[in-house]
This record gives structure tokens, sequence and C-alpha cells, in this order.
């Protein structure tokens, strides 16, 4: 897979072998590309300059990310061609590889703000912000310079009908982004650390998910309580009560090392749970 993103990403171009710490993992490789970057600027602060009425802007620095499966080679090209005609028409393969892609990228670029401290680096990249996404082939050389023998251009953009999609549109973000930007509204605490949760289990960082949900479910527990006179609340919030010693079990499991199978089903089913209070208060609350 290969992604396209407007702007320059903190990593430095080059080729990364990346593995899964676990026994036996599989390899793949990361090729990061930066296309039509302008010149590296001087250490030295440049003073302001005026700038031209009605003036473009400066064209964007585009970077190339290559996600590379090289623990899944090909016997031959027509081996390879047939696998790129079947992938690319059917949309749930594209799903599965995109994703596989992006998790990659995403685990690069978590790593890097990790490895220089910097929370605020990008470090989360979707594939609706790609300005182009192909799935193709190609050698060893080709593919670890960022080229395909062959590539098919895919639509990355989530269908209408997918769930995801469903809940934005039944939550009305763009309302409620004026509402908060505007000060009518505010967020709740367990509102952010649920989100820092889901990022981290999307990511299979399941001990930080695990943490992130010991804290998130807490603050929700108190926080949503008697916020809706509903049934379905009134047993989510039942249910996330009853099993609040689960999450602190998979929490205090992640400070030794890493979940067990059964820790990381809980942890990902009181999280949807606690997804699924905050979505229908915002859905019934308007």
């Amino acid at each position: 897979m290969q992604f396209d993103f407007a702007g320059a990403l903190p990593l430095a171009d080059g080729r990364y072998l990346a593995r899964s710490p676990e026994p036996g993992a599989e390899e793949s490789v990361l090729v990061l590309q930066k296309i039509g970057a302008p010149p590296a600027a001087g250490r030295r602060r440049r003073r302001a300059r005026e700038a031209e009425p009605g003036s473009e802007p400066a064209a964007l620095t585009l970077s190339r990310a290559t996600s590379i499966r090289a623990f899944a080679p090909f016997e031959s090209e027509d081996e390879a061609e047939r696998w790129l005609d079947q992938a690319s028409e059917a949309e749930d393969t594209i799903e599965v590889l995109v994703g596989e892609g992006l998790s990659l990228l995403n685990r690069a670029l978590f790593a890097q703000a990790v490895a220089t401290a910097n929370p605020r680096s990008r470090s989360e990249l979707s594939a609706e912000g790609a300005e182009r996404v192909l799935v193709g082939y190609g050698s060893g050389e080709e593919v670890a310079a960022g080229r395909f023998r062959k590539a098919h251009q895919v639509h990355a953009s989530p269908q209408r009908s997918s769930r995801r999609s469903r809940h934005e549109e039944e939550l009305r973000p763009q309302e409620r982004v004026a509402a908060l930007l505007g000060g009518r509204e505010s967020f709740d605490a367990c509102e952010a650390l649920l989100l820092r949760a889901r990022s981290d289990l999307d990511a299979a960082r399941h001990r930080e998910a695990a943490l992130q949900l010991r804290v998130g479910l807490e603050a929700l527990l108190v926080e949503m309580q008697g916020a809706l006179s509903d049934p379905g609340h009134e047993k989510d919030m039942a249910t996330l009560q009853e099993r609040r010693a689960e999450v602190g079990d998979a929490a205090n499991a992640a400070l030794r090392g890493d979940l067990d199978p059964a820790q990381r089903a809980n942890v990902q089913e009181l999280l949807e749970i606690g997804e699924r209070v905050l979505r229908r208060r915002r859905v019934l609350q308007g």
C-alpha cells in the first residue's frame, strides 16, 4: 500500500524494518519519501517579510509512505497480478490492506513521538486524509524505492453506510464543534479519556488502552450517573459498575506486562459500552 499525504511528516526519509515484539512475528517494511520538498531552512531565524496581497501559498511538500508486506512474497509476477486484480475488486480486502498499511505508518509516527518526547508530534493519520492511495506490487528493489511494477488507485474514504459514518451522522459533530468553540457547551473528562483509550486500542497498544480505560471508566461512572432517564443508559451504567473490577485487573496486569486474551477482550467490550453511553447521551439530548 502507498499513501500520499500533503505536508511533511516528522519521520526522516528512509526504509524502516518493522516487526512485532511477539515471538514469530512477521516482517514488514516502511519506506518514507518527501516529494517536492523545499530547500531546508538555515539555522538562523529569518526576519519576517511583508506578504504581497493575494499572493498564493508556496507548494506543499508531499509525503509518500509505502507499506511493504515483506512476509508475503509472490512466487511469480503472474501470481502478483492475479492478487492485485482480485484485491482491487474486493472492498473488504482493500479495507484490510489499507488498515494494515496505515497501522504500520501510525506505529512509526507514534514511535517517533515517544523517541522525541514530543506530545505534539503528528502521530495519527487516516486514509481519508491521503491525497492518493495505491495498492500494487513490484520487485524488491522497486518497492524498496517506493515504486511499483503495477498498481491500482483505490478510494479509501469510508462508505456512508459504514457503522462509523452512521455514528458520526447521529452525533451531528459540526453542531457540537460550534457549541464547544462558542463556549455554549463543554466536554466531560471521560470523553477525552475514552477517546485516548480507543486510539490506543485501535493501534494494538493494549497496555496503554487498559490504563486509559481505568481512569476513563472511573470518570464516566461519576459524570454520566443520572445523565439520562433511559432504560438502556441505566443498564449500561449498571454493567460498567458491576464489571469495573475487570478494568482494574486489566490495568494492573498492564503495569506488569502484556494482557492475556481474556483481559484484552474485556477492555474491548467495556470500552464499547462506555462509548455507547456517551453516544446515546449525544443522540437523545441533541
